[in-house]
């Protein structure tokens, strides 16, 4: 029973890094209150589902332009310095959000806001996402990731619910103050961050941007755990449809919204506590697309059910596939690139891992535009699993690629 809870010697023997997981851990509790009001402020102004999935496509640009051109000088800076000055810039966008609400703006000062933060992200948590083979050493890597996911689905456990109630007694202005003050224990945890530069491989620029790409998909395990991923989320994001399905079947309540990101939540919470099944595998790609598979089978019945505790729970297995799915990506991802691109990595891995939800989150809106919210759920747990299920078949080294262990590393922890 012991070796199926979550490893926690990461948070004791490692302080640089508690602290900087303690700020993480907050800061995130303060997103969830932000990204609940801009789904809710453009839902309740226009009551169209395309926009809010359009939300997906202005999140969804300047990421992936922002995060390739900060790749190309990630790996030749100092990271923390970088993490710190967007991370500022996270804050102040949040307050101008939160005037936005309060004044009652047109949408699209809240889109345009929200492309600016989605800008400011791609480059403040690649840096960050970076300092954890750093702090950390090889055979601690996946308890350190499995933490990392533990915070965020404490805040998806919490935020989401509190959001929704905040949302109902004050409005979408207050959870963007609660988002923007949280970015302050995010600071904290910064400032507490050695001075890192990476030890580049390849040139500056461009010629770094192109470097990445092409070590990325060279290099096959790290090319199939990002391809698994975009297949969960591109093909099957239903964050997006959690309004619509929420006015077709439960009256549009602000509350009942909120318990569909608890939920997954929840799932999540739970799988993070028993993360020792999963990272003390030897095999973490064979455990990513086993719950890519899950993550689709529990979507696609999350959009048949009919009644609400039958879709939080489905939502729930959904979330514990998704923990762990993404604790495989990144010790897969990670352990599999050197320090040289470890900073251009992490700007491509959080590329797909955002860029990919929101795209998908664009498809979903446009699938329930013409259908329903439950049938554009379903579709898309269907697809997911035969996605997931040709990278099985095709993609070995990412079945085979295996987790790093004390006897097969020397580096000494920091």
């Amino acid at each position: 029973m012991r070796g199926a809870l979550a490893d926690l010697r990461p948070l004791r023997d490692h302080p640089t890094f508690r602290r900087l997981w303690l700020g993480s851990t907050l800061s995130g509790f303060g997103g969830q209150f932000g990204g609940f009001a801009v789904v809710f402020y453009v839902w309740d102004r226009t009551h169209n589902p395309a926009l809010v999935g359009l939300l997906g496509l202005v999140s969804a640009v300047p990421l992936v332009t922002v995060a390739l051109l900060g790749s190309a000088f990630v790996d030749h800076v100092d990271r923390r310095r970088l993490a710190s000055g967007a991370t500022w810039g996270l804050l102040a966008t949040s307050l101008l959000m939160a005037v936005t609400a309060a004044t009652a703006s047109p949408v699209g000062v809240m889109l345009a806001l929200s492309a600016v933060h989605s800008a400011l992200a791609a480059l403040a948590y690649p840096a960050l996402r970076a300092f954890t083979p750093v702090l950390l050493p090889p055979e601690r890597l996946a308890a350190g990731l499995a933490l990392n996911h533990l915070s965020f689905q404490l805040a998806m456990l919490l935020g989401p619910a509190a959001a929704g109630l905040l949302t109902a007694l004050s409005g979408p202005t207050a959870c963007f103050v609660v988002d923007a003050v949280s970015f302050g224990a995010a600071l904290a945890g910064i400032a507490g961050l050695p001075r890192v530069t990476g030890t580049p491989g390849g040139g500056a620029g461009l010629r770094a941007v192109a470097d990445g790409i092409r070590f990325a998909v060279r290099t096959r395990p790290v090319a199939g755990a990002l391809l698994a991923d975009l297949c969960a989320t591109l093909l099957a994001m239903p964050v997006a449809l959690f309004p619509v399905v929420n006015q077709e079947r439960f009256n549009g309540s602000p509350a009942s919204l909120g318990l569909f990101l608890t939920a997954i939540g929840v799932g999540g919470a739970i799988a993070s506590v028993l993360s020792g099944l999963s990272t003390r595998r030897r095999r973490p790609g064979v455990v990513l697309l086993a719950c890519g598979g899950i993550w689709g089978l529990a979507l696609g019945a999350a959009g048949l059910v009919g009644s609400l505790p039958a879709v939080l729970a489905c939502l729930a297995v959904a979330g514990a596939a998704d923990t762990w799915a993404v604790v495989a990506r990144g010790t897969v991802v990670q352990s599999s690139t050197p320090d040289g691109y470890l900073g251009r990595v992490a700007a491509l891995e959080h590329v797909v891992g955002v860029a990919g939800p929101e795209l998908g989150n664009l498809r979903a809106g446009l699938v329930a535009s013409v259908t329903t919210g439950g049938a554009a759920m379903a579709i898309g747990g269907l697809t997911c699993v035969v996605g997931t299920s040709l990278l099985a078949v095709f993609i070995r080294p990412l079945r085979t690629a295996t987790a790093p262990t004390p006897a097969t590393t020397a580096q000494p922890a920091p």
